[in-house]
């Protein structure tokens, strides 16, 4: 068995060896077709498709893909219903809804429904005994739709080395709950995902200063896109003078964090990860870690042809953008810096009171360095996953703050499933009201949260970078 094997068997085994995990699996499969309650209490929510007389609401179709990024530029990989983004769900908030997915890949899958309140077998997650989509099987999703806001689904399985998979491929796709009430602010709503495409494992101390000497592997890309083509190719972005226009941005990437701006404008944020913020603010350019969306208003103001993209230069050179042009203007897209790429989560929030916790725990990353040409392996108090499936026990009702410490030179978006929690502090900077489920952690830095054990059975906590999670970041948080 390889190093990184040893390390992702995570998909195939809640314990070390290889072989338990199709066992449990199985037996997940048989306790829920029996009725037999599994998690604490949990009622099933996922049932095999095949021989189901009611039409789903909605069916995805896992398959491969040649995709078109540009002309001449045409990679392999893996989508769903042929489309990347996936097809976009748009579901209404407090609404049953039932989605079949099937699976004609050559390996099992899973699908998570990112944001949602989901019980914790029909969440996607295998770690919370969500059972894998077996390959040429079909599975139906029935929960209901909630809480509304900008959400999204896309693979949780393991990719390892496997740079072809799971958050490396195009598996994601946008999942709109629409609000009972929905006030519609905007002229036209733009949805626009951010992708990193042709992964590479690369030793990072070999190609620039920084990394230190027994760094492990890192993943670098070759392209990238907004959706489905590279900045200069497909349709643009068409908008009329005097138009608010509602941009849905999300990060789809694997690893890589991007800060996205639009040439000449400038961009209102009204809420991030779906959840409406409590003090909006317009600002230059945003900040998304993978996994993190915000919802921004744009005034069309500034007729003409702009780009709309990656701040990095580089970034853009590989395809990071696409062109938003006015109706009646023509010509070569222009790309002008945004005046500041700082982000600062607290701005959004505001100095309301905070309840105090019930309890308070503290998080600790750390990570062991897996040498040039190994894997890193990273830690949770120490822990690595399977080790960290007793990662914190909670009891129904009770707040809980979480205090983060992130010791080493990474990012790491952290994402609590099942949940919504409040941001209280960032550094030193004491923040509320702000309700995220994704929060990025920079480089040795701090950050804490509070959520309410509402969700009860396991739920699933990890650094949304592909690589780290497969490397061991992760662990359960279990609702007694």
């Amino acid at each position: 068995m390889s190093e990184l094997e040893g390390l992702t068997m995570r998909t195939r085994s809640g314990d070390h060896a290889a072989a338990s995990w199709l066992d449990r699996r199985e037996i997940l499969l048989g306790a829920a077709a029996a009725g037999v309650a599994v998690g604490g209490g949990l009622r099933w929510a996922c049932a095999q498709a095949a021989g189901q007389a009611a039409a789903p609401d909605h069916a995805l179709h896992i398959a491969p893909l040649r995709l078109e990024l540009a002309p001449g530029k045409v990679i392999d990989t893996f989508a769903y219903n042929g489309t990347v983004p996936g097809p976009r769900l748009r579901l209404r908030e407090g609404k049953p809804v039932t989605i079949d997915v099937t699976n004609a890949t050559d390996i099992d899958d899973i699908v998570h429904w990112h944001g949602l309140y989901l019980p914790a077998l029909a969440d996607g997650a295998m770690e919370e005994g969500s059972p894998m989509i077996m390959r040429g099987g079909t599975q139906r999703y029935s929960f209901v739709a909630k809480p509304a806001g900008t959400r999204w689904y896309h693979s949780h399985d393991v990719a390892g080395k496997d740079l072809t998979r799971s958050l490396y491929a195009g598996l994601f796709g946008f999942l709109i709950v629409e609000p009972s009430a929905d006030p519609g602010r905007y002229d036209q709503e733009v949805l626009l995902a951010a992708h990193h495409w042709e992964p590479r494992w690369v030793s990072m101390q070999d190609i620039r200063k920084g990394p230190p000497p027994d760094n492990g592997l890192e993943v670098m890309y070759g392209s990238a896109s907004l959706n489905d083509k590279m900045l200069g190719h497909g349709e643009p972005v068409r908008v009329r003078a005097g138009q608010r226009v509602l941009f849905r941005l999300l990060n789809a990437s694997a690893t890589e964090n991007v800060t996205l701006a639009l040439a000449g404008h400038r961009m209102t944020v009204v809420a991030l990860d779906g959840n409406p913020v409590p003090a909006q603010r317009t600002v230059d350019s945003v900040f998304l870690a993978p996994a993190e969306r915000a919802d921004v208003v744009v005034e069309m103001n500034r007729p003409g042809v702009w780009i709309l993209g990656s701040v990095e230069d580089d970034d853009r050179k590989i395809g990071l953008g696409t062109v938003v042009e006015y109706a009646g203007q023509s010509g070569e897209a222009q790309w002008q810096a945004p005046a500041s790429t700082a982000w600062d989560y607290t701005i959004f929030g505001d100095e309301r009171p905070i309840p105090d916790p019930d309890h308070r725990i503290e998080l600790l990353f750390e990570k062991i360095p897996g040498g040039r040409g190994g894997y890193n392996r990273w830690t949770l108090n120490g822990k690595s996953w399977p080790d960290t499936r007793s990662l914190l026990q909670t009891e129904t009702g009770k707040r809980y703050r979480v205090a983060m410490t992130n010791k080493s030179g990474d990012n790491h978006p952290v994402h609590l499933h099942r949940h919504t929690f409040e941001v209280t502090k960032v550094g030193d900077k004491a923040t509320a009201g702000l309700m995220k489920d994704t929060i990025n952690m920079t480089r040795f830095s701090s950050v804490a949260f509070d959520f309410v054990a509402d969700d009860p059975g396991p739920a699933l906590l990890h650094c949304h970078h592909q690589d780290h999670q497969d490397e061991g970041f992760m662990g359960l948080v279990t609702e007694l």
